[in-house]
Parts: structure tokens; C-alpha cells; sequence
């Protein structure tokens, strides 16, 4: 069985999706579309941006969405997925590639869900560490044991794990997790607490929108973040896509429960190829691709 992953934030570069643009009328037009669906020139920020205007949350989230999307779009028979999942901003990739939302639709969401995380930044001094070499429960017992918001954000593969919150809180759990045992703990240059009970303002503000969209039935289901399993219920896809915003990311689960469910290759849709290094610490076996252009 075929599964196609799409990544999050941090997969951005200048100059992606560029040869898209060259190479097919139908990305050019979407690229077109998208342009004026945001009210700026996107695609100019993406073929030609620098590396700190492609850090904006309200640039990135769009663009790596309108990459992984466009390239699923023009890859057309040859995209046929039996399964799909998305880190983080990724779901929402994923649930245009497979058919749930339009690709309007979709980037209206992910332009709303970008400048509501950005607010919600804005309101509390927060940030993400990532913590490599502890074991996911000890993580989880150094959070549960700090004063202040701080918990896990991101389980990106066994041994390395994002934690997320208020800023004074994520420093001092780095530290204990240093004095733990950790190979690393530090600091990531990010805006803000994703996926943490700070995004409360932003995870209501997007449940409005969401509920306003119409989501349709998928033609393959979508493996969420929040649940990690199968899932084809729009209205259950659409409970689990608001609390996204709060919940942790369960991507190592998700890669396991696509792996007992019989994926047997791996195909990684967008800039970059994060994703496939992660599966590969999952399964070292797994036949595992990415696609970022053509």
C-alpha cells in the first residue's frame, strides 16, 4: 500500500516551487490563483524571497502548503495514494491532496490558521526546544514536573521529541533534561508555543473557519496527528484538525500505525526531506521517497 506524507514548517527554501511554476500551466495558474486568494504575491516570496521573509508564519505555512499541494495537483495519475498524513501544517496538505478539501478552501484554512498562530504568539512570550537522546516518557515526566506551561509538542521519531511553552518554562525543563541525560536540548528560532495550550486563541479562532468549510468525504483516508489512526468521517476529521492546534503531533505513532496497516512505501510530498529521515529512524527497512519537484 502506498502511504504520501506531506511535512510542516521548517521544510521552506528559497526558490521552491519555482520549477513547478516553469514547467506546468497548471501549477503556473494555481500559483495564480493563490496569489489572489491571499492578497499578495506569494509565489515572488517563494522563487524569490529571502530566507527571513520565508520564516513569517503567515509566508511559510502558506508556502509550504501551496508546494506539497500544486506538486500533487501536477503529479496527476502518478499521485495514488492509499493512505495519507500530514505533520503539523501538513494535514491540511494532505487533506486537499486526498480529495477532503478543495484547494480554495484549503488555503483559506491554512492562511487563517497562519495568522492566528502569529496573534496568539503575540499574546504570551513562548517558544519549542528540541530535546534528542531521552526516552519519550522521561520528556513527558520533566514537563509534568516543571512550574508553568511546558509540555510535548512534536513526537518526530524515537529519541527525538519538540517540547513547547512558555519561554522561562522551556528553559528550565532543557535543563533538567541536560542534567537528565539529553543529547541535546535547545532552543528552536520559532515565534511562539505550537501545539501547546498557549494556541488556545488561535485553535478557536480556526475552529470558526473550520466549521464554516465544507469537507467531503476522503477517496483515501487521512492518519490525523492527534489520533495517529485512520480516519474517513469528514466531521471526525474536522474535530481532530481543531485540536491540532493544541494537541502534541504523534507523528512516530502515526508512521507505526501506517506501518501495521500495511503501508509499504513512503512517498514525502513538498520542500524538503525531513520526513523521510524521520521514518527512517522509525523503520530503517522502509522504502521511503520524497518528491519536491519535477
Amino acid at each position: 500500500m502506498k502511504a504520501y506524507v506531506f511535512p510542516g514548517q521548517g521544510a521552506q527554501f528559497t526558490g521552491m516551487g519555482l520549477d513547478l511554476y516553469k514547467s506546468s500551466k497548471e501549477a503556473e495558474m494555481l500559483f495564480h490563483k493563490a496569489n489572489e486568494i491571499l492578497g499578495f504575491d506569494i509565489s515572488k516570496i517563494m522563487f524569490e524571497g529571502s530566507a527571513e521573509e520565508l520564516k513569517q508564519t503567515k509566508v511559510t505555512q502558506p508556502a509550504i502548503f501551496l508546494h506539497s499541494v500544486i506538486l500533487s495537483k501536477v503529479l496527476g495519475k502518478a499521485f495514488q495514494p492509499d493512505m495519507v498524513a500530514g505533520h503539523s501544517l501538513g494535514e491540511f496538505s494532505a487533506l486537499v491532496a486526498n480529495g477532503t478539501l478543495k484547494f480554495e478552501d484549503g488555503l483559506k484554512l491554512v492562511h487563517q490558521r497562519a495568522l492566528a498562530m502569529q496573534k496568539a504568539c503575540e499574546i504570551n512570550p513562548s517558544t519549542m526546544a528540541a530535546v534528542l537522546g531521552l526516552e519519550d516518557i522521561i520528556v513527558e515526566e520533566i514537563c509534568d514536573s516543571i512550574e508553568g506551561v511546558v509540555v510535548p509538542a512534536n513526537y518526530n521519531c524515537p529519541g527525538q521529541l519538540v517540547i513547547s511553552g512558555a519561554r522561562e518554562a522551556v528553559e528550565s525543563a532543557c535543563e533538567v533534561m541536560k542534567e537528565k541525560g539529553a543529547k541535546r536540548a535547545m532552543l528552536l528560532p520559532v515565534g511562539g508555543a505550537f501545539h501547546s495550550p498557549l494556541m488556545k486563541p488561535a485553535e478557536q479562532e480556526l475552529a470558526k473557519a473550520i466549521e464554516s468549510t465544507q469537507f467531503n468525504k476522503p477517496e483515501c483516508p487521512i492518519y490525523q496527528n492527534v489520533t495517529t489512526t485512520a480516519v474517513s468521517n469528514p466531521e471526525e476529521i474536522k474535530t481532530n484538525l481543531i485540536k491540532q492546534l493544541t494537541a502534541p503531533v504523534k507523528w512516530t505513532q502515526t508512521m507505526k500505525q501506517m506501518l501495521a496497516d500495511g503501508a509499504t512505501s513512503f512517498t514525502e510530498v513538498g520542500p524538503g526531506k525531513v520526513l523521510q529521515g524521520l521514518l527512517r529512524k522509525v523503520d530503517r527497512q522502509v522504502s521511503a521517497e520524497s518528491i519536491s519537484g519535477l
